[in-house]
């Protein structure tokens, strides 16, 4: 089993410790069984009674290390496995995590780890069913070679069914987590969409009939199934475990293959090892639900991990930026050819404020990712100074951008370069001019009070992006949400603001209006980039939805 292999690469001493452990209470399980056959049944002197009491409190105790010491390990596990894959998807490309989807990424984060969280907690039981199994079933061959191994064969096939059972248990737990990762959508679905779904009452009962329920009754389908055959794994194990005392003694009497002292150590022994069987057999469910949670987790094909946060940050001197023979191009899908985007060919000097138009999926995002560094070309290259960005270049490339995306994320902390605490001077005059000094509270640096308009989050958002002091400032339709005076203030006071500071402004607008204050006006149009200049220039500032029409 992987998951298992993983630990035992990343713990294998305290695993390896776990084991002796778990080794040593077995033997004293076996230990306590002899003791009680040789010196309480056979002879049952008075003074054997404070060794017994001895013994089990020995037993007790390295019993209880055993799990705690094998739980711990479990937890510690957990705590760097979910560690480990938040950082990988920090640090995963943005395609790949636009693939996946939010609702996948979020199940993993919950289901996934919390189901190898479970998975690790019932191992003890697993690992100390096995190995006081196997003492036990040596304990016995020594007392009756004979009889030790039809009661073998009797638990063999015990477990052989058992797992067969839990064979079953396993498909089913697959097809669960699937269920899963469709609920998960449906349920950012209820959320997300819940105003539209609140004004159309026919919308809402069509996707709670037609897709909620469909998708939850699948998953109540399998995972009915799926404990169906545990239970039955589980009481199966029980009940066959009973039938081996009987088939011991009627080895013993019937076929006077052991005298009753013997036939009793066995019994005896077969009741010790009942609850262990069973926990065992329990446990191991859980530890195929973790598996399968681990390999839902190794498929999302998320980046290596790799430890640290490290920038070489060595373009900070940077004066021309430039896009050559740039290309990207979307995935095809059952519904056609992917889009594409480019070849691309554009320069932005350091200090321009430049703006950039076109209709609805015309390629200004991805133009967009592209130029921050979020998209990586897959053909084309981009320079900074006549210089191509190479693969180790590109985390210090994206560190020249800060950004407020249309789909953007609200923050609560304010910070300045390298993750140090933003400058209070740059905060104080931004949350002036950005008229938001009254409708912030502020914890040190972080925003306590956030119930803001979607045009005051963009504020704030563009506050953060200022405060972080990066070159080139991306704005993705910023002042769409902005009421008509304070988009005026943006464009004529603002922006000019900006650029004193000596900031590099791309930005997303259809404010034909405003044209006028970028040093240059693009166009993105079926994926093809161009600059409008003398009369088309005048024409878009004009009206740029005829410009865009055209």
């Amino acid at each position: 089993m992987e998951l298992l292999r993983l630990v035992f690469r990343h713990y294998r001493w305290p695993f390896l410790g776990a084991i002796a452990l778990s080794l040593l209470s077995a033997g004293l399980g076996v230990g306590v069984i002899a003791f009680i056959n040789q010196r309480l049944i056979e002879v049952g002197s008075l003074a054997a009674l404070p060794q017994f009491l001895g013994l089990l409190a020995v037993l007790l105790a390295v019993t209880l290390g055993t799990q705690l010491a094998l739980t711990l390990l479990g937890h510690h596990f957990v705590f760097d496995l979910r560690s480990r894959l938040v950082k990988r998807i920090l640090d995963t490309d943005i395609e790949r995590l636009e693939q996946l989807g939010n609702s996948t990424l979020l199940a993993s984060l919950s289901s996934d780890v919390r189901n190898i969280t479970i998975g690790f907690v019932r191992l003890p039981e697993l690992i100390q069913g096995v190995v006081l199994t196997l003492a036990s079933v040596a304990y016995l061959a020594w007392l009756s070679p004979q009889m030790v191994v039809i009661t073998v064969l009797w638990i063999t096939f015990t477990m052989g069914v058992g797992w067969w059972l839990v064979s079953k248990v396993y498909r089913h737990f697959h097809l669960v987590r699937e269920s899963e990762d469709r609920l998960y959508k449906d349920y950012q679905s209820a959320i997300e969409g819940r105003k539209e779904l609140a004004l159309n009452r026919d919308r809402a009962r069509r996707f709670f009939d037609e897709r909620y329920t469909l998708n939850a009754q699948d998953y109540r389908y399998h995972i009915i199934r799926a404990d169906t055959y545990h239970l039955s794994a589980n009481n199966w194990s029980n009940i066959m475990m009973l039938g081996a005392i009987g088939v011991v003694f009627f080895l013993s009497n019937g076929l006077g293959w052991a005298n009753t002292t013997v036939a009793s150590t066995f019994a005896l022994t077969l009741l010790f090892l009942r609850t262990p069987l069973i926990q065992a057999v329990g446990a191991w469910p859980t530890l195929i639900s973790a598996q399968v949670a681990f390999d839902k987790l190794s498929s999302l094909e998320l980046a290596e991990y790799q430890p640290g946060f490290a920038v070489d940050d060595t373009l900070t001197d940077w004066q021309r930026l430039e896009l050559e023979e740039v290309t990207y191009h979307y995935p095809n899908t059952a519904q056609g050819e992917g889009f594409q985007v480019g070849p691309l060919n554009m320069t932005l000097e350091r200090g321009e404020q430049v703006f950039l138009i076109g209709g609805n999926g015309s390629g200004k995002s991805t133009l967009a990712r592209l130029l921050s560094g979020l998209y990586r070309p897959q053909s084309g290259t981009i320079k900074i100074d006549g210089q191509v960005v190479t693969a180790a270049q590109w985390e210090a490339f994206r560190a020249r951008f800060a950004s407020v995306f249309t789909d953007f994320h609200q923050f609560d902390q304010a910070m300045g370069p390298e993750g140090l605490p933003a400058d209070p001077e740059v905060v104080d005059t931004w949350l002036e001019r950005l008229q938001m000094q009254h409708k912030l509270q502020w914890e040190g640096d972080r925003v306590i009070s956030t119930q803001l308009s979607q045009g005051q989050r963009k504020r704030l958002a563009l506050l953060l992006a200022i405060a972080e002091k990066r070159d080139i400032l991306l704005l993705d339709e910023w002042a769409a949400d902005q009421d008509p005076q304070f988009r005026r203030l943006f464009y004529r006071e603002l922006l000019p603001h900006l650029k004193a500071m000596g900031k590099t402004v791309f930005a997303i607008s259809h404010d034909d209006s405003y044209f006028a204050h970028a040093d240059r006006l693009l166009e993105m149009s079926k994926g093809q980039l161009s600059e409008l200049k003398g009369e088309q220039r005048a024409r878009a500032s004009e009206d740029a939805v005829a410009q865009i029409n055209i």
